[in-house]
């Protein structure tokens, strides 16, 4: 395991908006930063990154925690990954602790062993590409020819399998890693015997990495021609590579595409390749699948705007409606380009300067309607059938934007370009939209029943009044547990004490517990270090390797950060902080938690009393009992100023 004090030196060197700066487009809101949620689909930014607390949260998922915790949520790291991977940013030595149980031993391995064996084959396809005869005179050659330099093949780490059909399998295996991995990761394959056979074989090698660089897959290139194989194969869906989800180029472009606030999508390996070699890096490909949401999704983290790089192919460019489409739908700024007949972004890269390409693209490039326009009209010619079916499908294009201003401005631009009255144009755009939302009701209709008992039982749960008082007890043990307040006894004698101490001092002496098990469990972390002599807060829960308490503390403490530093100054309103009423807010919410708990005895005496076989002395005694836990209910109801 990985030691104490190493973990604390990560911590202590780690920035969290440094960390999350590499995958999310982050903007500064007052002391804080934001930006567009990461996790899902999202048009107004709710992600926030407190620098100050080193914290961050995602108020459209409920997500939040840590430097480590985004990083198993966002890379899906297990928690020793995640320390891993920030110590090989910030140069940290990690030091190990204790030895592994085997059950956490075998635990790491099956998370570790793809992303193990992926690295491992890199860099064996990589040797292969550079260090044989085999590699250097057929796929060193390749590479050379296509014009790649050495600095752009070790950039996008480029490499080579051989002609021997185990070569690669035979060399893992000596080299201790398991038949079911192998197969697992999809680079050997195992049939009825048990030698296993490579799945690239004389193919040269394109590594596919995750937005943090790790390896998930390969792409690779056959380069002989009287073979009956597929030019171009690509690793087999895996647990750790899902092809629908991943972008070729991602981890090379990524700092280029937030610079430039500009991604450019092509459709193969080699384009991105030479765009990058020309000096155009804020590129990325589809790997030669039809664009997906969640594609489209990681581009909408560091960009809203994309032009699409297309050759003169005219399937191709069919095919890239369904595409502009979805985009569109995605709120993306989307443009279209195409590149001279007979040239495409790889050739087309290798012919000229970077400073010839990006005036290419800036003359060029075409808003997604004159380019359906452009490729459509050509088509339609003189037919009024034809153009009529090219102006809706214009329009199903601009129906899927959301935003109405921009739906707007593109119907006029159509109206001009297409000839048409704006008001024709209006009424089919009306039409599809009532279309799309009687969809959209449906479906959530069909939804809403289906979960109709859920949706219940979350409501009942969310106005649970008790849960309301424990959720603000812990907030106040996370935001100002150490805070220390001057608080008055039964007396009216003034004494001074911490948040935490007095939530301690009253739950002990009241014999209180939460009734939220996740919430007791962080009450007993607080006494452990109380009894350490230590004040644990949200500081403390926010670097637990804790998924639920880390949430729940991070959510608090962002909480203080969530008003804008700026209304004071446009709205001038002053806003009091929290702190001011620390005092009050303790005292009345331990005495609301307290009516709970006289309820819950209240409530027990009086299921006694409907007992048949209670004697009258007993019965008397339970009567005092409600009687009193009545009146010391009525005092505290006074205490809050609250009618009975």
């Amino acid at each position: 395991m990985i030691s104490r004090q190493t973990i604390d030196s990560i911590f202590s060197a780690a920035r969290v908006e440094e960390v999350i700066g590499d995958f999310v487009s982050l903007k500064r809101a007052g002391s804080n930063l934001k930006g567009l949620s990461p996790f899902v689909d999202e048009k107004t930014p709710s992600f926030m990154v407190s620098p100050a607390k080193q914290i961050w949260k995602d108020f459209s998922t409920g997500k939040g925690g840590n430097v480590v915790t985004f990083l198993m949520e966002h890379e899906q790291f297990t928690y020793p990954e995640a320390l891993r991977w920030l110590a090989k940013k910030y140069n940290i030595e990690i030091e190990e602790d204790r030895e592994q149980t085997d059950e956490q031993k075998e635990e790491l391995k099956l998370r570790e062993s793809l992303f193990i064996v992926s690295e491992f084959a890199k860099k064996y396809f990589i040797e292969q590409l550079n260090e044989t005869e085999e590699g250097k005179n057929v796929g060193l050659s390749y590479f050379k020819e296509r014009g790649f330099t050495k600095q752009t093949i070790d950039k996008f780490e480029l490499g080579y399998s051989p002609t021997k059909r185990n070569a690669f399998t035979e060399t893992a295996e000596k080299k201790g890693y398991g038949k079911n991995i192998l197969e697992a990761s999809g680079l050997s394959i195992y049939k009825d015997s048990e030698n296993g056979i490579d799945r690239f074989r004389e193919r040269v090698m394109f590594p596919i990495h995750s937005f943090s660089g790790r390896v998930l897959g390969f792409g690779g290139r056959i380069l002989r021609s009287d073979v009956k194989a597929a030019k171009y194969l690509n690793s087999p869906e895996t647990e750790i590579y899902h092809k629908s989800k991943i972008l070729y180029g991602i981890f090379q472009s990524k700092q280029a595409i937030l610079k430039q606030n500009e991604c450019l999508l092509v459709e193969g390996y080699t384009d991105v390749i030479s765009l990058h070699q020309s000096g155009i890096e804020n590129v990325v490909a589809s790997s030669g699948t039809a664009l997906t949401p969640d594609q489209i999704r990681l581009i909408k983290r560091l960009t809203p705007n994309v032009t699409i790089l297309y050759d003169g192919d005219s399937a191709g460019i069919k095919a890239s409606f369904r595409g502009i489409d979805l985009i569109l739908e995605q709120e993306l700024n989307v443009k279209v380009l195409l590149f001279p007949e007979g040239e495409d972004p790889d050739s087309f890269a290798q012919k000229n300067s970077s400073e010839n390409i990006q005036k290419y693209i800036e003359e060029n490039a075409l808003d997604f309607i004159q380019f359906k326009a452009k490729v459509l009209l050509e088509e339609a010619k003189d037919s009024p059938v034809k153009k009529a079916e090219l102006i809706r499908d214009i329009i199903h294009s601009i129906s899927l934007i959301p935003n109405v201003i921009q739906r707007e401005l593109y119907i006029q631009q159509t109206a001009e370009l297409m000839q048409v009255r704006e008001e024709v144009l209006f009424k089919e755009l009306g039409q599809n939209l009532d279309r799309k939302h009687k969809e959209a009701k449906e479906k959530r209709e069909t939804e809403r029943r289906s979960h109709s008992l859920e949706v219940v039982k979350e409501e009942a749960i969310a106005i649970n009044p008790r849960m309301i008082v424990e959720e603000e007890l812990i907030k106040l043990i996370m935001q100002f547990g150490n805070l220390v307040v001057d608080l008055k006894d039964d007396a009216g004698e003034t004494y001074a004490t911490t948040v935490i101490e007095e939530i301690l001092q009253q739950f002990e002496s009241n014999d209180l517990k939460f009734g939220n098990e996740i919430y007791q469990s962080i009450f007993e972390d607080v006494k452990l270090g109380y009894e350490k002599e230590e004040l644990r807060t949200g500081d403390f829960f926010v670097k637990l390797f804790d998924e639920g308490k880390t949430e729940i503390a991070s959510e608090a403490m962002m909480e203080k950060y969530s008003i804008s530093d700026n209304w004071e100054k446009k709205l001038n309103i002053h806003i009091k902080a929290k702190e001011d009423n620390i005092s009050k807010d303790i005292s009345d919410t331990i005495l609301r938690y307290k009516t709970f708990y006289l309820d819950d005895l209240i409530k027990e005496f009086s299921e006694i009393l409907k007992q048949q076989e209670v004697d009258g002395e007993l019965r008397m005694e339970q009567l005092e009992k409600i009687i009193l836990l009545t009146q010391m209910r009525a005092k505290i109801f006074k205490a809050l100023n609250r009618v009975i």
